[in-house]
């Protein structure tokens, strides 16, 4: 029986949240162990919760917004006491692969669904097909641990030639003429990517490709491409990484920085001045972002090239994949309820706490409407 009522959601202000090996989300657990470290979030006044239905509800994908969505979850759970909700920050790829499987309620991922992948869904949503719900904006940090470099400045074209092992010195004359003044030594840099397929490896070389030109040579996708380098699994495991080498560099959501005390790479973009990878700064970004799905999807075309002045270019938008009919019937309820919460004015409120870019409002509203309508 579809169970309707209304709670109060008390607001929720919390330090650092220190993430191990698994973070148990429900009652039950959860076995994920590709954590980071979410940051602070957000004191505003309490809001009401629109609760629905009851039982487990299974997610799965991208890493790059477990912080957020462990907040959300917390949150949400506080409020509606009949729903569990299990999320395991797997990778995009995987997360993609399990809801096409009919494992999980919905997906997260950090790329929009491929055509193929759309026309599988068919087989899961009856009647129905997956769509693109955009949820989490963010920067993609460049960490690097570098001793006696407390500021680093590199552009599209040196990272390319970074992760690519065409640049092997951290005193690289390429790097040294971006940053006069630091005192870059004579180490190897050891350049980490994932291992797994991730939306964030997808977006980072989307990124590479449009704005480093030929010095990228490889196509944007999520299995890294170019040959050599050191992976890792996860935003957790390329961070740590980060952490733990000497010399290392790598790409991941910018809480890991933030919680792990990472130092993060400012990039050169055409601006008057170097731009830092913040909330705002990507929030820049992603407000020139295009809507060009079709229909109920919402999937986003993002500008990586911008110029605009402390408009952060290298970001990512993190996806919620459901079906927009035919979804299941059993879980149907209490992902709306959870969706419309996460995709609310205080669901996307928490997320600058967090070091995440909130969606523009006018996409906001638009993510609103279409998870209302989902059948």
């Amino acid at each position: 029986m579809k169970l309707q009522r209304k709670n109060r959601l008390r607001a929720v202000a919390f330090g650092a949240i220190a993430v191990s090996g698994a973070l148990v989300l429900t009652a039950c657990g959860s076995d994920d162990n590709s954590g980071g470290s979410g940051g602070s979030g957000s004191s505003k006044a309490a809001s009401d919760v629109k609760c629905d239905g009851k039982g487990q509800l299974l997610a799965s994908g991208s890493s790059a917004q477990k912080n957020a969505m462990d907040l959300w979850v917390k949150n949400y759970m506080a409020a509606c006491k009949d729903v569990q909700i299990n999320y395991k920050a797997t990778g995009s790829g995987a997360g993609i692969q399990e809801f096409l499987q009919g494992k999980t309620a919905f997906a997260g991922s950090d790329s929009p669904l491929k055509p193929e992948e759309v026309a599988k869904s068919k087989d899961v949503v009856k009647g129905g097909q997956g769509i693109n719900l955009p949820m989490v904006g963010g920067p993609i940090a460049i960490g690097y641990n570098v001793p006696g470099v407390d500021s680093l400045v590199l552009d599209a074209e040196t990272l390319a030639k970074i992760f690519d092992g065409k640049i092997e010195k951290w005193n690289d004359e390429a790097i040294a003429k971006l940053n006069k003044d630091a005192k870059l030594p004579d180490l190897k840099i050891q350049a980490f990517h994932r291992s797994d397929e991730s939306g964030t490896t997808d977006n980072f070389t989307k990124y590479l490709k449009a704005a480093a030109g030929s010095s990228w040579p490889y196509a944007p996708a999520k299995a890294w491409a170019p040959k050599g380098g050191q992976a890792a699994d996860g935003s957790a495991g390329v961070s740590s990484q980060v952490k733990q080498v000497q010399g290392a560099i790598s790409y991941f959501e910018l809480s890991y920085a933030t919680a792990s005390g990472i130092k993060t790479v400012k990039l050169a973009t055409g601006a008057s001045a170097p731009v830092e990878a913040s909330s705002d700064n990507a929030s820049r970004a992603i407000a020139e972002a295009k809507i060009t799905g079709t229909g109920k999807d919402l999937s986003l075309k993002l500008n990586y090239t911008t110029k605009a002045e402390g408009a952060y270019p290298l970001t990512l938008v993190t996806y919620e994949v459901v079906g927009d009919k035919g979804n299941k019937a059993e879980t149907l309820p209490a992902t709306k309820s959870f969706l419309t919460y996460i995709a609310s004015e205080e669901g996307q409120s928490v997320l600058k706490g967090l070091g995440y870019a909130p969606l523009p409002a006018e996409i906001a509203k638009k993510v609103r409407e279409n998870v209302a309508s989902l059948s």
